[in-house]
């Protein structure tokens, strides 16, 4: 099966899902800075969420870059990456309208911990479906960056309920890991 359909279909809800949040950034009636003050934990969130949307779009575009064909098994993987997405801008939102509560805090944790499963499901299947010597295979190695941050992922839930900044600081601890593109499956591919 021809991988294009699946790489634009996922650009494309992609793309949709960081419209939505963009939408809900809502204008302030008045014209001074404290209104946009009012504003900030609303922009901090999305912000976040922008990074690991991005995040998300760059690694999912080199993932494919080394696959060479889907099949069913990889499309309900990548539609199942995709739902957890989907729901960020609920998150988001929720995060920022409530000034980072811990509930919130906590319910952002438990997206990005199953975006990240999501995420490791969709990479071992592509490369149960193109072999353990594959290009794929030997791009991703043992994904310990992609493990850790499902470790931190994991703890930010808990965390949250003890301080939520704590969950805040390892969201952009994960962020920050992964802010430069990885750039295994870049160097397989141009070698």
């Amino acid at each position: 099966m021809n991988k294009n359909r699946l790489e634009a279909f996922s650009d494309g809800v992609i793309a949709i899902i960081i419209t939505i949040m963009v939408l809900e950034l809502k204008v302030p009636h008045e014209p001074n800075f404290s209104a946009l003050a009012a504003m900030l934990p609303t922009f901090l969130s999305y912000t976040l969420s922008y990074v690991f949307l991005g995040i998300y779009w760059n690694n999912h575009h080199h993932l494919f870059q080394a696959a060479k064909h889907v099949n069913g098994r990889v499309l309900w993987a990548n539609l199942h990456l995709l739902f957890w997405l989907s729901l960020i801008p609920f998150a988001t939102g929720w995060m920022g309208e409530n000034h980072f509560d811990p509930v919130p805090v906590a319910l952002y944790g438990v997206i990005m911990l199953f975006s990240g499963m999501a995420y490791y499901i969709l990479a071992q299947v592509l490369i149960s479906h193109h072999g353990k010597d594959s290009l794929l295979a030997s791009a991703l190695g043992n994904d310990i960056k992609g493990k850790i941050s499902l470790v931190i992922y994991a703890l930010t839930p808990p965390l949250a309920f003890v301080n939520p900044w704590i969950s805040c600081a390892l969201y952009v601890v994960v962020a920050v890991m992964w802010l430069v593109p990885d750039r295994r499956i870049e160097k397989k591919i141009t070698a």
